[in-house]
């Protein structure tokens, strides 16, 4: 520890920290544009100049490392006349737009401008003028004002890993934009709003809405993937008007996701379900809440009375709060059915009965930044968790290796040291290869199964390489992500994470979506109760509720024919099905198949529990009143129990619900992999590649029209390579029939060399390729 002295006031400050961070530890204040804590320095505002004993002249705090008996004031009449002559030249050519500029009353400039600005400019030229660019539907600009602070362009660099803006020019000719014109797409880019010192950048969708003191913060969490990250939703006369990142350095840091940060515009939409709905004689009507419940109700009794409970299934989002997915879980085991689940998207549950509690990411967070060795199996962790993807890209910088087995050749942020790129039914093979590499490598004997069921696989170079800095890491991960988990041959691709893990010494982590840690804690899944509680007979599980066993299905915030993983035979079940009850907050698919529609609360205005996927249970609260007569789920749910006639859940709180669901943390066990059998054969011909977009992960985004603007928008295609285009006789841009099964869609080609060799990329959770299934071979004609 250094010894220093500020402001007269004595400290021990560690070696290598400098002078703006020992002050602000300190609780001195010290002026600044360009520093900010989680990025480089760049000490080109010169705002945070402070006087240093024995020192000439003025010194950026931001960029003075601290000494041994450094003696600092930053309230000298030096610092002053330094610090109110850098304010003078930043405001030679900033215009006079506060009256309407969107960062009036929070703008740094504008508030410093206050404690170190003149009366009157002694500047009596023509003010610099700069052509605003247009860099896409969520971020504005008005780069007159800029400062070029840079903070922007290093965030760009270091944090979202995409350079997308920059300087060029000189001197009174600077700019900060993009080196060409187009627009900024990183799933990161919003937090260049909360970055921005000054009006340059501000939020598109909020922009002229609002002034920061008519808005009051509520905290929060996102449903939107497993981060769990922590949000400030600010409302104004009970709508919500943004949402800003509350800064939690264990999840999520100062960042947010743009997912997170622009999915409220889609809660005051037009698709809003405000008021019950009834269908009667094949005609919606509108219901008050007692006719709708008692219908559904009814509606749910009747076919466990004729079909058995057996016959009744309910399935929830991954998004749906702790409270909710347990309330459904108890309502539907109370009727007689643990037809129960909220995994929409997969379909293999051969290992459920040894699964693990809940599908968690093997490390905290956190530690994320810290690993020097990653496998990641199906997962294109960039867009499907983006603040997860910015803790690796910390540690590739670190020095981490990341190795990736992928159906595509996805864009990251860091770079891989190896990668194995095949269609979907060689990712099984793939990595069977890297564990009988690190086999080899360690000296290790393979369990027998996985002997068997590895025999004959021919190891290459890659896998060996990996093999060999993966074994002698300190602190290895392998993580499963969605292709994974959405896989026809998820299980075996579990045990030979499973088996690598044991070799390696590596924790396997999985990457659910939303809340899916908490719902299989709850007991939002066939085969537990909450806190992990085996069922004596495990129900059905998600996949296997399209045969048309099931005559009723409970839905709860679930789009089964967008979300699940056979659209199209999830469409003809619901449609066949006798009776059909949707919770939903939009007017959905629902449409098509429900006989009751009830509105439900989004978690804006919801109280409730997510969970992340490091097992960190965070609390919220409404930040609004629900719209029209829309209800919390949780409360709906305990209503149409009690008309069911099932007992026990009277609760009057969200808090009431926690406390009988009990403490998650004491829920323990660990994976048991699945005996592995003979390998699959892999798909012969052309065969699908289904990946939800970044924009289409759930209803609440997919009905944000400024998320549909933007580049990461799913679109209706058929991405092949150059070779398959050729084999098929089909050019970019032409239109063709792509036919699975029974089903079939029409879709533009899209030619891209990222896609290997046998394989189709088609988006899934859109409407026009909704029917197709997740995974098989598939058949392409020339329209």
């Amino acid at each position: 520890m250094l010894h220093i002295e500020i402001d007269g006031k004595q400290l021990a400050v560690e070696e290598g920290a400098m002078v703006i961070e020992a002050a602000e530890a300190a609780g001195i204040y010290i002026p600044r544009f360009c520093y900010h804590k989680k990025l480089s320095v760049a000490a080109n505002c010169r705002m945070c100049l402070v006087d240093v004993e024995r020192v000439a002249k003025p010194v950026p705090a931001c960029a003075t490392p601290v000494t041994e008996g450094m003696k600092v004031s930053t309230r000298s009449e030096k610092t002053r006349t330094a610090q109110k002559g850098v304010m003078e030249f930043l405001l030679i050519n900033h215009p006079l737009d506060c009256p309407i500029c969107d960062q009036g009353g929070e703008c740094d400039l504008q508030d410093l401008a206050v404690g170190y600005g003149r009366d009157v400019s002694r500047f009596a030229e023509a003010k610099r003028i700069v052509k605003d660019q247009d860099i896409g539907p969520l971020i504005a600009t008005e780069m007159t004002r800029c400062i070029h602070c840079t903070r922007c362009v290093r965030f760009g660099q270091e944090i979202g890993g995409i350079m997308e803006l920059g300087a060029t020019g000189r001197g009174e000719h600077m700019r900060i934009g993009t080196y060409v014109e187009a627009s900024v797409d990183s799933e990161l880019s919003g937090n260049m709003i909360d970055l921005c010192p000054v009006g340059a950048l501000t939020s598109k969708p909020f922009r002229y809405s609002a002034r920061p003191w008519e808005l009051v913060a509520r905290r929060s969490v996102s449903p939107h993937d497993c981060v769990g990250t922590n949000l400030l939703v600010e409302t104004r006369r009970n709508k919500v008007m943004r949402v800003l990142p509350q800064e939690n350095e264990t999840v999520n840091e100062t960042w947010i996701s743009d997912r997170d940060r622009f999915s409220y515009t889609a809660l005051d939409g037009g698709a809003r379900l405000s008021v019950p709905l009834l269908r009667v004689d094949g005609q919606w009507r509108e219901v008050d809440w007692d006719v709708a419940l008692e219908a559904a109700a009814t509606g749910l009794r009747e076919i466990v009375a004729t079909d058995g409970a057996a016959a009744l299934a309910a399935l929830v989002s991954p998004q749906a709060t702790v409270e909710e997915g347990y309330l459904l879980a108890r309502l539907a085991r109370g009727l007689g059915s643990d037809n129960i689940d909220h995994r929409l998207r997969e379909s293999d549950f051969r290992d459920d009965s040894g699964a693990p509690p809940y599908p968690a990411l093997g490390v905290e967070i956190a530690e994320l930044e810290r690993v020097d060795a990653v496998v990641l199996v199906g997962s294109n962790i960039r867009k499907d968790q983006p603040l997860l993807a910015h803790r690796l890209r910390k540690a590739f910088l670190e020095g981490a290796r990341i190795a990736a087995i992928n159906p595509v050749d996805f864009a990251f942020t860091f770079d891989l040291a190896a990668k194995t790129i095949v269609a979907p039914s060689g990712l099984p093979e793939a990595l069977g290869r890297l564990v009988v590499a690190s086999a080899i490598c360690t000296g290790s004997a393979l369990p027998a199964d996985v002997a068997a069921w590895t025999e004959g696989l021919e190891v290459s170079g890659v896998e060996r390489k990996t093999a060999e800095w993966l074994c002698v890491a300190e602190r290895p991960l392998i993580l499963l992500g969605t292709l994974a988990a959405c896989h026809p041959e998820a299980a075996v691709l579990r045990s030979l994470a499973a088996a690598l893990g044991e070799i390696t010494g590596a924790p396997v982590g999985f990457l659910p979506p939303g809340n899916s840690a908490g719902l299989w804690l709850a007991g939002a899944i066939p085969q537990r109760a909450a806190l992990g509680i085996r069922r004596p007979v495990p129900g059905r599980a998600a996949s296997a509720m399209w045969d048309g066993r099931q005559k009723g299905f409970l839905l709860v915030d679930a789009e089964p024919v967008t979300d699940g993983a056979d659209g199209g035979r999830a469409r003809t079940a619901l449609q066949a099905a006798r009776f059909v009850v949707a919770l939903s907050a939009f007017r959905s698919e629902a449409l098509d198949y429900a006989h009751v529609l009830l509105p439900m609360a989004p978690f804006t205005e919801t109280d409730g529990s997510f969970v992340n996927a490091e097992g960190r249970w965070q609390s919220f609260e409404a930040a609004v009143a629900p719209r029209g007569e829309a209800r919390p789920g949780w409360k709906i749910l305990r209503v149409l129990a009690e008309k069911c006639g099932v007992s026990g859940l009277a609760f009057d709180s969200v808090a009431a619900v926690r406390a009988a669901i009990g403490d998650l943390r004491e829920v323990v066990g660990r994976h048991e992999p699945m005996v592995l059998e003979g390998r699959c054969p892999r798909t012969q011909g052309l065969e699908r590649i289904a990946e939800v977009g970044l924009y289409d992960s759930d209803s609440v985004v997919r009905h944000s029209e400024v998320l549909r603007k933007t580049a990461d928008r799913g679109s209706p295609i058929l991405g092949v390579n150059e070779n398959e285009a050729m084999r098929l006789g089909i050019a970019a841009g032409t239109s063709v029939r792509v036919v699975m099964g029974e089903a079939q869609a029409v879709l533009e080609v899209v030619i891209d060399n990222r896609i290997p060799d046998g394989a189709a990329y088609i988006p899934a959770a859109l409407e026009s390729t909704a029917a197709l299934p997740w995974s098989g071979p598939i058949t392409v004609s020339r329209i």
